[in-house]
This record gives structure tokens, C-alpha cells and sequence, in this order.
């Protein structure tokens, strides 16, 4: 997808409050006619969409697909802004620390969910307690361990590390470090320093919930009560469908009036849908259509890039013996992908091959972190691969068959197999949400595809939720002391830049470890129908839904 502007900058935390000015510029750089004036407030519009993992519960949704129908249905603390990803106060009226440890948070008043009650301080502190409680088992409740006492709501484990709450139950059901002062304040007491915590305060996981949830959170999974700008009014396998909430009461309106989330398990037929204005958006452009920009051609006056915070690796599997503990083995096989050519031949020079694990896009990105091992070197790879011992049998290299991940595998194998001379072959699963359930239950081999939307603009998402030991996106299940010493050692940093330094020596150990291999990072390429005008691609790599109009 995307890449011409920088278009986000992360922001620093003061002393006393979360700091809200926008950095930088950039957004959508579309081409001449994107933004039309005959573009008006109201109308409906449909975008390509995908299967979610799960049901549609905050703390449990990890993935884009759930991820991008929360954002337009949820609103929390934090907002990030749609040029920029700079972090503004949303339900906050203030987030206020003196320490970096003690956050006093006060919430605007008048704020409804959609089932017309009040968002109060016992509706964060009530969410988050729930999401963090071990029994729960939800897949997000590790952006909560900073909070003091989250590790006595955690069950205790087995000897071979598995999660046992019926025979080692958690000692709490709350966290000793949130209160609620009234109903409009509540505080956070984390266990150490955490300087970053306010910018997290936008991420999913961290909305609060309406006090129904908790009669019945299953229902809630299949028709999810935020106090976002959109309610959800329908959910089926093909569709989810959102119109526009009358009583939202934040700075954050859309102007169209409903939103079909459409699910395609083809991303050809979704661009083939734009391209006949059948469907008003896509952020996926079929690798054959970029080849010679024939896209521009096709979407002429109506497609646009940006880069964004959006990368893209793959994972050695947890359950393959013959990747644990041979170093040798994972940069032999990181140094044979040619991504250079996989970028030029496949995506037409618009999959930027990644050294390191962090996207430019980033405050805190040091080129090159990856070093020699994530460079085409056959001679290198040859020689490392002989020196491990090599890989008995094919080699599986797993994707989803809805993302139009199949190209590039087949390149990435064939050049793994030119340059070893080891078998590797493509594993395509039906959709997203099947590859993702095989990762989790631990189910496959070899190598899988990974990919990272960023939560929220900081150096420290790419590295702390997917390589911190147990976190909750560790698939590769890595695990490293020294490298979870090193992310605590930045977080309580008092300065953004000495926070960025220390997270760049963690990442450094990834490289050390190869704990998977980056890929490349994303310059999202769109394509919308002619009916619709004002459309932005945010640093998240999204359609932005509060500017888009019909026209």
C-alpha cells in the first residue's frame, strides 16, 4: 500500500499532561480530484473489509478486521489524529501526571454510549479490571500489566508455562491501581515509571464499557454499545453495518450518514467492485494492478498513497524444534528472500524492504537496526544454512488467502529455494481470521506470515506487544530477560529521546536473536469510487471516516 509523505511524528508526554499539537504533516497525497466541493454531509458509502478473529469485545480483538469496525464504533480516552496520529483528548478533558507513575484522569462530561447512558470513570475502571482479570482470557489484557496489581488478577501457570486458573486462581479480581474519585475522575497508579502511558490511552483495549456488558458480554460480542460516532446496526458473515450515533456527543463527527463494512475474501473482487463503483473504498491494490501503475489507469482522478505505520514480517513458528535455539538457521533463511526484488517485481517498488523491526514513520526509527541479516547475501545465507544444519523436509510459509499474500510467498519460497536449495512451498488458508486461529492455537510449522498495525504512535508498540515474554501479539512466543529489562528501562525514561535510545537497544537484541524476520513496510495504495470526495488515508493505513463525504 502507501508512501510519499511522512505523515505521523509520535508526540511527547509532559509532566503534567498529555501534550495534543499536531507534528508534521502529510496525510492522503491522492491524486488531482480526491477532494471535490460537491461532496455534502449524509449519504452511505460501503468499504472492503475482512472476517474478525472474534467476537466483537474491545480486549479481545487484536486484529484489523474486528480492530477497524471498533475504531468507528468506540471512543476512549484518546483520539489520534487523522493527518498525523498526534494523540488528542477525546473523553479526556485531562490526563494530568507529575511523575509518570500517578495519572489523575477527568473525563468531559455528557458523553453517551449508545445505549443512552452515561460514561462514567466506573465504566474505565469497571473495562479495564475485566479485561486484565486472567479467568477472562482475553487476548489484550497484556496492555494492562503496567498497572499496579495486574499481576494478582493473572492466573497462576503450569510447569510447561500454560495459563492453570483452575488450579493456580488469580488472588484478585481488581487492580490495586485504579480508583474512581467521582464520576468524572478516576486515577491510575502504575507498578513503575511509565512515560509513554498516556499516547497507549487511544488503543482499543482501553475503551470503557456501558454497565450492560456485564450482564451479558456475549451479546455484546455480536452487537458491541461504544459511545463512538457510529453504532453498530447489523453483523452477519458477509457485512457489518454502522450509521451514524444522533447523540454522539464528541469533536470527532463524520459526515456520512452509514457505513457498510463489506467482507471480501478476494481482494481482486473488491478493487475490481471500486473500480466499477460497485464498492467506495479499498486500501488493497491486487499486486498485478500495481505492475506499470495500472491502477492509475484504472482509478484515474481517484486513488492516492501515503506511507504509514503498517509493517509487514514473518514469524518462525513456536512448535518447529528445528528453528529453537539455531540463530544460524533464521538468518540463513532472512538472508536468502531477495525482498528487494519481491518489492520491485510484486508490488512495484511500493513494499519498501525493512531493516529493522520499526517503521520510518515512527519518532524513534534507526535505520538499519536489522544490520547484514535482513540484506539478500546468497554466499552469506549458504553459508550460515550449512553451518546450522539445515531444514529437514519442506519448508511451509502460511497466509491468509484475503489479503493477497500468495504472490509475494511464492517469490519469498522461490528465492528461499534458489538460494538453499531447500523445498518451500505456499500454505494458503480460506481468510484471515482461519490463519489467525491456527497461529493462536499453536497449530502450524514452519514460517507465517505477521503484520503490525500500529495501536498507537510509539516505537515501543512495535517492540513491547509482539517481543515482550507472555505479550499478548507474541506469536513467535520470543523471549528474552534481558531484552524485557531493557523495555522497562525505557518506559520509565523521563525524556522521549532517552526513551527512544533505549528502545533502540532492545530492538538491537531482536537482531541478535533474529527473533523473526522483517519484511518491508507499507506505502498504502488506495483506490474509492467516483461517488465520493474528501478522502483521506490515515497514518494508520485507513480510510478516515470522519472526513470522507458523498457527493
Amino acid at each position: 500500500m502507501r508512501g510519499r509523505t511522512r505523515g505521523m511524528v509520535a508526540v511527547a508526554i509532559t509532566s503534567l499532561a498529555l501534550v495534543a499539537t499536531a507534528c508534521g504533516g502529510g496525510g492522503t497525497e491522492p491524486e488531482p480530484g480526491a477532494e471535490d466541493p460537491a461532496g455534502q454531509a449524509g449519504g452511505e458509502i460501503a468499504i472492503r473489509s475482512c472476517t474478525p478473529q472474534n467476537p466483537l469485545i474491545p480486549a479481545n480483538t487484536n486484529e484489523q478486521c474486528g480492530g477497524n469496525l471498533l475504531d468507528a464504533v468506540l471512543a476512549k480516552l484518546v483520539h489520534y489524529n487523522s493527518e498525523n496520529a498526534a494523540p488528542e483528548l477525546d473523553i479526556a478533558q485531562s490526563i494530568d501526571t507529575k511523575d509518570n507513575q500517578t495519572f489523575t484522569v477527568k473525563l468531559k462530561p455528557g458523553y453517551k454510549f449508545h445505549d443512552g447512558t452515561e460514561v462514567k470513570a466506573k465504566n474505565f475502571v469497571d473495562a479495564w479490571n475485566w479485561d486484565a482479570y486472567g479467568p477472562n482470557g482475553n487476548l489484550n489484557s497484556y496492555f494492562f500489566e503496567p498497572i499496579e496489581g495486574f499481576t494478582d488478577v493473572q492466573c497462576g501457570t503450569t510447569a510447561d508455562g500454560e495459563s492453570d486458573c483452575k488450579g493456580k486462581p488469580a488472588k484478585a479480581k481488581t487492580m490495586t491501581g485504579l480508583k474512581v474519585v467521582d464520576d468524572q475522575t478516576f486515577t491510575i497508579k502504575t507498578a513503575s515509571k511509565v512515560s509513554n502511558l498516556p499516547v497507549r490511552l487511544g488503543y482499543t483495549a482501553f475503551a470503557p464499557l456501558p454497565d450492560s456488558f456485564f450482564d451479558d458480554p456475549e451479546a455484546f460480542g455480536e452487537k458491541p454499545i461504544g459511545a463512538g460516532p457510529f453504532k453498530l446496526d447489523s453483523k452477519t458473515d458477509t457485512e457489518m453495518v454502522v450509521s451514524k450515533f444522533a447523540d454522539y456527543s464528541g469533536e470527532f463527527k463524520p459526515n456520512v450518514d452509514k457505513v457498510t463494512f463489506r467482507i471480501y475474501n478476494d481482494d481482486g473482487a473488491a478493487y475490481n467492485d471500486v473500480v466499477a463503483n460497485n464498492l467506495d473504498f479499498t486500501e488493497i491494490i491486487p499486486s498485478d494492478r500495481l505492475v506499470d501503475d495500472l491502477y492509475k489507469t484504472e482509478l484515474e482522478g481517484r486513488n492516492g498513497q501515503r506511507e504509514s505505520g503498517v509493517i509487514a514480517a514473518t514469524d518462525f513458528s513456536p512448535i518447529d524444534e528445528q528453528f529453537k535455539d539455531n540463530v544460524d538457521l533464521r538468518r540463513a533463511i532472512s538472508l536468502a528472500i531477495d525482498r528487494e526484488l519481491i518489492n520491485k517485481q510484486i508490488f512495484n517498488g511500493s513494499r519498501p524492504p525493512l531493516n529493522g523491526w520499526v517503521p520510518n514513520v515512527v519518532d524513534g526509527y534507526k535505520p538499519g537496526a536489522c544490520g547484514e541479516w535482513c540484506t539478500f547475501d546468497q554466499t552469506k545465507a549458504k553459508e550460515l544454512y550449512d553451518k546450522s544444519g539445515g531444514y529437514q523436509g519442506t519448508l511451509t510459509l502460511s497466509v491468509n488467502g484475503d489479503g493477497g499474500h500468495k504472490p509475494w510467498a511464492d517469490a519469498a519460497c522461490n528465492s528461499i529455494k534458489n538460494t538453499l536449495g531447500l523445498a518451500c512451498v505456499t500454505k494458503v488458508t480460506p481468510d484471515f481470521a482461519t490463519l489467525r486461529n491456527q497461529i493462536v492455537k499453536r497449530e502450524l510449522k514452519g514460517l507465517f506470515r505477521a503484520g503490525w498495525q500500529m495501536d498507537y504512535p510509539s516505537i515501543e508498540n512495535f517492540l513491547a506487544p509482539i517481543y515482550r515474554t507472555n505479550a499478548s501479539s507474541n506469536d513467535g512466543q520470543y523471549s528474552n530477560p534481558k531484552f524485557d529489562a531493557k523495555l522497562d528501562e525505557a518506559a520509565a525514561a523521563t525524556t522521549p529521546d532517552e526513551a527512544n535510545q533505549l528502545y533502540q537497544e532492545a530492538e538491537a537484541m531482536l537482531a541478535e536473536d533474529m527473533a523473526s524476520m522483517p519484511m518491508w513496510s507499507y506505502a498504502v495504495t488506495a483506490g474509492w469510487s467516483d461517488r465520493v470526495t474528501d478522502v483521506k488515508i490515515t497514518p494508520f493505513g485507513l480510510i478516515d471516516l470522519e472526513s470522507v463525504k458523498v457527493k
